[in-house]
């Protein structure tokens, strides 16, 4: 078979078809006959397929760097693997992390706080924009008598959700916290002591 480029010819053309099976009468076989699927049956019937894939996605896994660590990640009592980048709700680590700041925090972040329950990473991002969103929100209040201030202040917190929603993404690799001044820190503690 000729795999370059630029053919003369359809590579249809050239190809082998499959030997018709004798022992099926149509080539559409109703579902009455069919039997689940068992590797015996399918031999017997001339033909097998793969098992389905149990996981279509690698996970990333953790590995550790410590003397005396267990290989392929930490064990514990039940021996069960635990992943640094799994979490509860089935979404990308990273793209959850970005949810603690695009999911019209305050709200969303304890949305997200109650629903997360694997992830450190995404806990952490989902109380930083818990609490920085909530003192941004009663700022919001203070200052709205001011149509002029009032939309500043949005600006502001429109370009600061995109900025740690950004910042989120790209240290979800590493598993990087970044920390606002104080917010980051007060999270970090809450974090540590739950």
């Amino acid at each position: 078979m000729d795999f370059a480029p630029y053919q003369s010819s359809p590579p249809e053309n050239n190809r082998p078809f499959s030997p018709p099976r004798s022992n099926v009468a149509s080539p559409r076989a109703s579902l009455d006959n069919r039997r689940p699927y068992s590797p015996s049956n399918q031999q017997q019937r001339g033909f097998a397929s793969p098992p389905p894939l149990q996981h279509p996605q690698p996970q990333r896994t953790w590995q550790p760097t410590l003397p005396g660590a267990a290989a392929g990640g930490y064990v514990p009592e039940g021996g069960a693997y635990v992943s640094e980048f799994d979490t509860s709700l089935g979404i990308r680590l990273d793209y959850e992390a970005c949810l603690a700041y695009l999911a019209l925090p305050p709200l969303g972040a304890i949305i997200l706080l109650i629903l997360e329950r694997k992830s450190d990473f995404v806990r952490f991002h989902a109380w930083q924009s818990s609490l920085l969103f909530t003192v941004i929100f009663i700022v919001h209040l203070i200052f709205s008598w001011s149509t002029f201030l009032s939309w500043v202040i949005f600006i502001a917190d429109l370009g600061l959700m995109g900025w740690l929603a950004l910042r989120a993404y790209r240290d979800a690799d590493t598993l990087d916290r970044f920390e606002v001044p104080l917010f980051g820190h007060i999270a970090s503690r809450i974090l540590d002591d739950e």
